[in-house]
């Protein structure tokens, strides 16, 4: 059964079929190959929805939406280079500040790297920064998107796994800081190499001018994080005040916003939502289908044989899910992956959150690892450049981005404690 689900997953995804079909209908077949009646499928893929989290999953993304398609993106950028501009090839560190900046409102890779991609990389090739390269940089920082909260994978995950969002997102600040060290550190050498130029002075007047203007921006993070953190409100809830807090800075601080453009940022997040929910759902069914036939206890029980030293189990894990984000969009691998992992990770001892950490780390680095690279194919968009060549220039950064993967992986393992719970 496991042979005949898997066959079948990978020959209807060849084919072109889309993820969500091809996870129901290869489901489907294993269900009438065992003789299960088809109206399981409808069953499960109620069941996997009828979960209170899952409504933080289309608020975040609607909130992410509205603040990237904002002024917030433009003034978050003009205080980052207020704090860094003036060091040589500062605007490369300023491209990783907001695109940390940027990661704790939108919880989105995609939107990350749009909206500071969109206002920077104008400015950088005006300033004498080779295109290829800031492409390459602001996609490499769009991935810290995923990992510092709020977080869509981590929600995603949180639900299938039965763990705390608050927990996973506390714990998801040190890796996504630790990305964007690692990512300053490869710039500043790449700008040494490319003899790039100082920006403007240091002036603690534009720091206060800049940083007035970029205090709404700021403050949602602020106020979502420390609402969940606090236990005021639940992350669905959370979700729910993002939005309205963007709502209400869109149009009466910004006034950015209009009845128009609000509408075509809803019909946008909507249709991005129901990609999402429609694969939640038909992984219900292939999760059931995963746990009648003891699939997932099967693949553990195989890799234990293998070896009993965990080090190593996580390891080959690890590079599983690595090549996993390189053909999978990252919800969708959290969605198949997580019930195939998790007795695995159980028999190991290893803590779920920070499993999941991780998971949402190694998946978030294959937003820029052709073909499913969606955070190169937004950053060749913006600059009209074929998506091989920002793929060439990103080189060092994803060879950066994997040594912090492993980073994390190994770092908790070894000194106990680093989780919090």
């Amino acid at each position: 059964m496991a042979t005949l689900l898997f066959i079948t997953f990978a020959v209807l995804l060849l084919l072109g079929m889309p993820v969500a079909f091809s996870i129901a209908l290869s489901a489907l077949t294993v269900l009438l190959a065992g003789g299960v009646k088809p109206l399981m499928v409808v069953q499960r893929m109620f069941t996997a929805q009828d979960s209170f989290s899952l409504i933080a999953v289309p608020f975040f993304i609607l909130a992410g939406d509205l603040m990237s398609k904002g002024t917030v993106s433009k003034v978050l950028v003009e205080f980052a280079e207020s704090l860094v501009g003036w060091i040589k090839g500062g605007l490369t560190i300023v491209a990783v500040l907001a695109g940390m900046f940027f990661a704790a409102i939108s919880g989105s890779g995609a939107a990350t790297t749009a909206a500071v991609g969109a206002t920077l990389i104008p400015e950088m090739e005006k300033r004498g920064y080779r295109v290829d390269k800031s492409a390459a940089l602001i996609a490499s920082a769009g991935t810290i998107g995923v990992v510092i909260p709020p977080s869509v994978p981590m929600v995603l995950y949180a639900v299938i796994a039965e763990q705390s969002v608050s927990t996973m997102f506390r714990n998801g600040f040190v890796p996504g800081i630790l990305m964007g060290l690692v990512l300053i550190v490869i710039a500043l050498v790449e700008a040494k190499k490319l003899n790039y130029p100082m920006g403007t002075k240091l002036s603690g007047r534009t720091i206060a001018k800049t940083f007035v203007k970029a205090i709404w921006g700021i403050l949602m993070p602020l106020i979502i994080l420390g609402g969940i953190f606090s236990g005021y409100f639940t992350s669905s809830e959370a979700a729910d005040i993002a939005v309205i807090y963007a709502i209400i800075i869109g149009f009466f601080v910004y006034r950015d916003l209009g009845p128009k453009k609000l509408y075509e940022i809803v019909k946008g997040s909507a249709k991005t939502s129901a990609v999402i929910m429609i694969i939640i759902a038909c992984s219900g069914a292939f999760g059931w289908v995963l746990a009648n036939w003891n699939i997932p206890e099967t693949i553990a029980n195989g890799v234990l044989s293998v070896s009993q030293n965990k080090y190593i189990i996580m390891f080959i894990i690890g590079v599983i899910i690595l090549i996993a984000g390189i053909f999978m969009e990252t919800s969708s691998a959290i969605i198949l992956l997580t019930p195939v992992f998790l007795p695995l990770v159980k028999a190991m001892g290893v803590n779920l959150v920070h499993f999941g950490v991780v998971f949402t780390v190694g998946l978030a680095i294959g937003m820029i690892t052709p073909p499913v690279a969606i955070n190169l194919f937004v950053a060749s968009s913006i600059t009209k450049m074929p998506m091989m060549k920002i793929g060439k220039a990103i080189r060092p950064y994803l060879l950066g981005l994997v040594i912090a993967f492993f980073l994390v992986m190994y770092v908790p393992m070894f000194i106990p404690g680093l989780i919090v719970g």
